[in-house]
């Protein structure tokens, strides 16, 4: 088992960074790791989701859309072929830290035969959640300020 994670502070509240991480339709326009992202945020539907990590290969995966709390929490199950031999269960945790701010957790935990050997793909993946969270963070405060306009 592997687990990597990026947090980030956002001037911004929950709702209005759920706004824009759940609006997947756009991802293409700002998100420089999650490039393409097809289907409904809706538990048990799956998607295509095309990741570009930094510095490495693009991948397209059919996860399992696993948990969506409005506001709070964003959560998918993908897997290379059959379960058991390198699955990814990714998510997003928002949590309100007061005063409009949220602090943003992406995660994943990787389970599998092949982790061990995934060590560099694993690396970049890390680099690309980093890029991400900071993409969404420019992208809502941005939106937060046109709130307050």
């Amino acid at each position: 088992m592997k687990t990597i994670h990026a947090v980030t502070e956002i001037a911004a509240p929950p709702e209005t960074v759920w706004s824009e991480l759940s609006a997947v339709a756009s991802f293409a326009d700002w998100n420089p790791f999650i490039t393409s992202f097809e289907g409904e945020l809706v538990v048990g539907r799956r998607a295509q989701v095309r990741i570009v990590p930094a510095g490495g290969k693009a991948m397209t995966f059919k996860p399992t859309i696993t948990v969506v709390e409005e506001g709070k929490r964003l959560e998918w199950l993908g897997r290379l072929l059959v379960p058991g031999v390198f699955d990814g269960r990714h998510s997003f945790l928002l949590e309100d830290l007061g005063d409009g701010r949220t602090r943003l957790t992406q995660a994943e935990v990787f389970t599998g035969v092949l982790v061990p050997l995934a060590g560099g793909t694993v690396e970049k993946t890390q680099a690309g959640f980093e890029a991400m969270n900071e993409a969404l963070r420019l992208r809502a405060e941005r939106a937060a300020t046109e709130i307050e306009r």
